[in-house]
């Protein structure tokens, strides 16, 4: 074997490696599971009070390196009729994909089920975390689900602009 075949097996090997590792990381590394009793899925009544919702079967996960990693699965009680006459509607929800390994929430299903009808989305709490909202969306079979997406006001403050009016103050950058 000449050196050339050497060198080239050692960079394609090392391509492998490290895009494995990214692969491992991007998808483990950082999550992980919520305990059921450290989290209260809440969603926002048209009076503005985030009410607790009744939820069982709740699975969650998360991660300190960013809110948007946030994701959750449960199941309540409450028709979707229900909570559509109680509780704000969130418009412009996006499911955010997941690990594949986290199966009990399927971002592009969930967007179907809200195109065709069976799901709506609802603010859970405004500015969870600054500039991010929890979304919780309930599909008609009860089932539930919840993730944290990029408000406006978040958009604004880190592309660097001013909050608009109505955001709470912008945390401090380091």
């Amino acid at each position: 074997m000449n050196k050339g075949k050497i060198v080239a097996s050692l960079i394609v090997l090392s391509g492998v490696v490290a895009g494995g590792l990214l692969w491992w990381t991007e998808n483990y590394a950082y999550y992980e599971p919520v305990s059921a009793g450290a989290l209260t899925i809440r969603a926002t009544t048209f009076d503005g009070v985030a009410d607790p919702l009744p939820v069982a079967d709740l699975q969650a996960i998360d991660a300190d390196t960013s809110p948007l990693r946030f994701r959750a699965c449960f199941t309540t009680p409450l028709s979707l009729a229900m909570m559509s006459e109680t509780y704000e509607p969130y418009e412009g929800a996006t499911p955010l994909n997941t690990p594949g390994w986290f199966d009990c929430y399927d971002a592009g299903a969930l967007t179907q089920a809200m195109e065709d009808g069976r799901a709506m989305a609802f603010l859970g709490e405004e500015n969870f975390v600054f500039g991010f909202d929890r979304i919780v969306l309930v599909t008609e079979d009860g089932r539930g689900f919840a993730w944290h997406q990029i408000n406006h006001c978040g958009e604004a403050v880190y592309d660097g602009d001013p909050a608009p009016a109505g955001c709470p103050p912008a945390p401090e950058r380091n």
